[in-house]
């Protein structure tokens, strides 16, 4: 006695099927791929926000023992610390003196287009940037 399946009507999806799918998913990927990538940036701009800080500590700290601001050498040059740098930490041109600084994270690589822009801190705390500097900062 053999087995013999009888198969009423078709099995698998129709191409209407896949390509209803396909737009959906595009769709799907249209809005998340933009809000992942601005996600990136706060990412990196917080990085960036938080290795000025840290500098500026250090520069607090090297005041208060040489009473001065100059000939300090930033530990750090680029953020993040290693890998493909994003952006790069280091003194505005010629404002580190004796009783001043401005640092600033100048974008580059991935971050050379962001709204942002450069992001600045001064010795008094004033914090800047390219763009607004309140939604630069904040987040």
């Amino acid at each position: 006695m053999s087995r013999t399946r009888i198969y009423t009507g078709n099995s698998g999806f129709t191409l209407i099927e896949v390509m209803v799918v396909v737009a959906i998913v595009g769709i799907l990927a249209a809005i998340a791929y933009p809000s992942y990538q601005e996600h990136v940036r706060r990412a990196n701009r917080a990085e960036a926000r938080g290795i000025l800080l840290e500098m500026a500590q250090l520069l607090e700290r090297n005041y208060t023992e040489a009473n001065s601001y100059e000939n300090f050498v930033l530990p750090v040059s680029q953020s993040p610390r290693t890998g493909t740098a994003r952006y790069t930490v280091q003194f505005s041109a010629d404002t580190l003196t004796r009783n001043t600084y401005t640092l600033e994270a100048v974008p580059e690589g991935s971050m050379a287009g962001d709204a942002c822009g450069t992001l600045t801190l001064t010795q008094t705390g004033v914090r800047g940037s390219d763009g607004v500097v309140a939604e630069c900062w904040q987040r």
